[in-house]
């Protein structure tokens, strides 16, 4: 991932979201959570009207957070997006990777201010339920980008990678990459009971071929996704278990973390590392012989096909329903037998495309 992140600004005691509207280009308000922005950044939380697409279609994007670089990607592309397409778009998020509280609230503003469309990534899969149907019954298109919800049919639809598949295809390679050695593996997961986090965490294991408890795994810490967490619970199970050789990572920030530990420690190259994103920086890093692979996400598509739904459906257009995989790629510069990828050249291309 890139490590930009928005402008921010200040939020009431309960509005754990940020949230500006930019019409024609010029920023008219904002509300935030309170995270530094990052010198050459503009185009985090933004809504904006121009071209002739969208008519006076509103859409609202409720991120899970505000700074993961993946959400950034997404808010940036939406942004952009909604200028093409002369839509407007008002972009919110919670205060962290998991803050159920901050995305509800979020979809309440959302719903006050009566959009067309929300799209949204779902901390928690069931945490949103309620908001969501108090969406849907005032006529507001409800789609769910990257995270699905339970039940699926909870939302009109969802645009996102099948985090299983792609939890998979990295177990896959760092398996076949281990070749004959035995594996002594490491698990840095996300958030504990996040849906994308135990897609990926069961998905890897699937590939790996192994299952939950087996001696294979030497340990595992939650790192909510993030860097420094990441190297700090590194460091502290390397500390019970030096002779890893496999490190499955949830994300490119988390895989970073692990890769610092491990590199303090003088035993970065002795380590298959696997992660999951595919942002430019991580494709760079894997590019760089810090991470074995990564596998490729595709975020803006999921952004774009989510507002065309929206687009179509305050036209008059048939509504959108049931899930849409927008694909996973595994990038790699050490390519394995029977696992189909493609170079980090490639990737730099493509990244978050």
């Amino acid at each position: 991932m890139n490590t930009n992140r928005p402008t921010t600004g200040a939020a009431g005691p309960r509005r754990r979201a940020a949230l500006a509207v930019i019409t024609s280009g010029v920023l008219l308000a904002a509300a935030a959570c309170g995270s530094d922005a990052e010198p050459g950044d503009d185009a985090g939380t933004a809504g904006a009207t121009g071209g002739d697409g969208g008519g006076d279609v509103s859409i609202g994007l409720v991120t899970k957070t505000e700074t993961n670089p993946f959400f950034v990607t997404m808010r940036e592309v939406a942004a952009e997006y909604a200028d093409e397409q002369g839509v407007e778009l008002t972009a919110l998020a919670g205060a962290f990777d998991g803050d159920n509280e901050g995305q509800v609230q979020a979809m309440e503003d959302l719903i006050a201010q009566g959009v067309d469309g929300i799209l949204i990534t779902p901390n928690n899969s069931s945490g949103l339920l309620g908001a969501i149907e108090q969406a849907r019954a005032q006529g507001i298109v409800v789609i769910a980008l990257d995270t699905a919800t339970d039940p699926e049919d909870a939302v009109d639809a969802t645009f996102a990678t099948d985090n299983l598949e792609a939890g998979r295809l990295q177990g896959q390679y760092v398996r076949a990459a281990l070749g004959d050695e035995e594996p002594a593996l490491i698990m840095l997961d996300g958030t504990a009971g996040g849906t994308v986090d135990t897609f990926r965490h069961d998905g890897f294991l699937e590939g790996f071929g192994i299952e939950e408890g087996d001696p294979a795994i030497l340990g595992m810490e939650n790192t909510q996704g993030d860097q420094n967490n990441a190297q700090t619970a590194m460091e502290n199970l390397l500390q019970r278990n030096p002779d890893v050789n496999a490190v499955y990572t949830i994300n490119e920030p988390a895989a970073r973390g692990g890769y610092a530990a491990l590199e303090a420690q003088g035993i970065a190259d002795q380590v298959v590392i696997g992660s999951i994103d595919g942002g430019c920086q991580g494709v760079q890093d894997v590019a760089d012989g810090k991470y074995a692979a990564t596998v490729m996400q595709f975020p803006a598509e999921m952004v774009r096909q989510g507002m065309d739904a929206v687009i179509e459906a305050a036209g008059g257009g048939a509504a959108p329903s049931g899930f849409t995989d927008t694909g996973s790629v595994v990038i790699t510069d050490d390519p394995v037998e029977g696992i189909e990828s493609e170079t980090t050249e490639w990737g730099l291309e493509n990244c978050w495309g």
